[in-house]
């Protein structure tokens, strides 16, 4: 498989990768723009971008988009993140440069027509009371607010209601004009596709685009705190969040792999003992999401009003017992998880577009596959120790609990159990 890299005079970036023996193709656009990249006045504009480019642009009304990509039998989506943006594609070979234009199109020319501007906050009021009604959804955005309160970082991706009751035509306009210029876009395709065939239809599709400057958005700072929702619900939901290192980090697969052995899997430490060993639970995992700048370690379990407490304190238990006696079988076990995990999935050819566009949009390079492996590879046990007794002595925490969490301990009960 090969690999590579173009920049446009403009600053545009386009990354592909030939996977031989495939019939179809993966490509996006990645715009490294994000909720974390709004003011608060904005909070949710991204997301809403997101959803109008679907809507209709200068040449295509919002079915002929849904049409033309189906009629070729392939499909087309979008998501927006707290750092990304990204609208992509998967179709078959010879339908490249339909798939291409489609995606150019939808970005670069929206028609954000007022009545479908009404339709769709219509649509994004009904998924922001879906989540709200979904615990395992609504607790995740109550843990990164408390995590990152009053930061950009910390708000919600949908963004609150009456927000997005209240996005005009002017704010979209504007927040494109703001964040989509050039140097912020990424194309990545990987599959049955030809590098000089995709630079060819990029440039022009982009090469028109003049360069601007770059926004950069304000620094996470990880403060921590607790947020308790009491409700007459089944189950009683629990989230817990240290901080962790950002994806730039010499540490961050340290730190995947330290999640991963604590809570990755079956024989992880917290679904043995509190699931296994002691019926406190259906669900609980351990993960590490990570930023530009900084990320955060997060433990989630769903159990019973009556469990809550002693699973609470178990898990405190827990890190602080890994950071002290993690095994070698343990992280030797968690790196064949991880390693397994990326080289699976790197079998799909849109696994591999978004991870060529990431590793663009976050060292400007794509590093080997090897490299990566030996980074996995040089975490010790040491080291995986060492992270651990920091995350056990660490000064903040965040919390989120939702449902009958009355008797739950406060966070500085839990905190004061793990410094103890």
């Amino acid at each position: 498989m090969s690999v590579a890299l173009h920049t446009l005079p403009n600053g545009l970036r386009i990354v592909t990768e030939h996977m031989p023996g495939l019939q179809s193709a993966a490509l996006g656009l990645w715009v490294n723009v994000g909720g974390r990249h709004e003011r608060v006045e904005q909070n949710g504009i991204a997301h809403f971008l997101e959803h109008m480019a679907f809507k209709g642009t200068a040449r295509r009304n919002a079915q002929q988009i849904a049409e033309e990509i189906e009629d070729v039998g392939g499909y087309i989506n979008a998501y927006t993140s707290r750092e990304v943006t990204a609208y992509y594609a998967r179709v078959l070979k010879d339908d490249v440069p339909l798939a291409l234009d489609l995606i150019a199109d939808i970005v670069l020319n929206p028609a954000f027509d007022p009545r479908e501007i009404e339709v769709e906050r219509s649509v994004i009021l009904q998924e922001i009371g879906q989540a709200a009604d979904t615990p395992d959804d609504i607790i995740f955005d109550w843990l990164q607010e408390v995590a990152y309160p009053a930061q950009a970082l910390g708000r919600t991706i949908l963004g609150p209601a009456e927000r997005v009751r209240g996005f005009s035509h002017t704010d979209l306009t504007g927040f494109v004009a703001e964040h989509y210029g050039p140097g912020q876009l990424i194309l990545s395709a990987a599959g049955a596709v030809d590098h000089d065939e995709i630079l060819r239809l990029a440039e022009a599709a982009f090469g028109h685009l003049p360069p601007c400057g770059q926004s950069r958005p304000e620094p996470g700072q990880f403060a921590g705190g607790e947020r308790r929702e009491i409700k007459p619900l089944e189950q009683a939901h629990f989230t817990l969040a240290l901080e962790a290192p950002g994806y730039r980090s010499d540490d961050i697969y340290t730190a995947q792999i330290y999640a991963t052995a604590l809570g990755g899997g079956m024989s992880s430490r917290l679904f043995q003992e509190i699931r296994e060993k002691r019926g406190l639970c259906y669900t609980i995992y351990a993960q590490v999401g990570s930023y530009d700048d900084t990320g955060m370690m997060t433990i989630y379990a769903g159990t019973g009003a009556d469990d809550l407490p002693e699973l609470a304190r178990l898990t405190m238990d827990e890190i602080k017992r890994a950071a002290g006696d993690m095994s070698q079988a343990e992280l030797d076990r968690a790196r064949a998880q991880m390693k397994a995990g990326m080289l699976m999935g790197l079998e799909s050819p849109s696994a591999r577009a978004e991870r060529l566009a990431r590793l663009v949009a976050i060292w400007d390079r794509v590093p080997p596959l090897e490299e990566t492996i030996a980074r996995i590879d040089a975490v010790d046990l040491s080291g995986l120790r060492d992270f651990g007794a920091g995350l056990a002595g660490a000064e903040r925490a965040a919390m989120a609990l939702y449902g009958p969490v009355a008797k739950a301990p406060d966070l500085i009960r839990l905190t004061e159990r793990l410094a103890a």
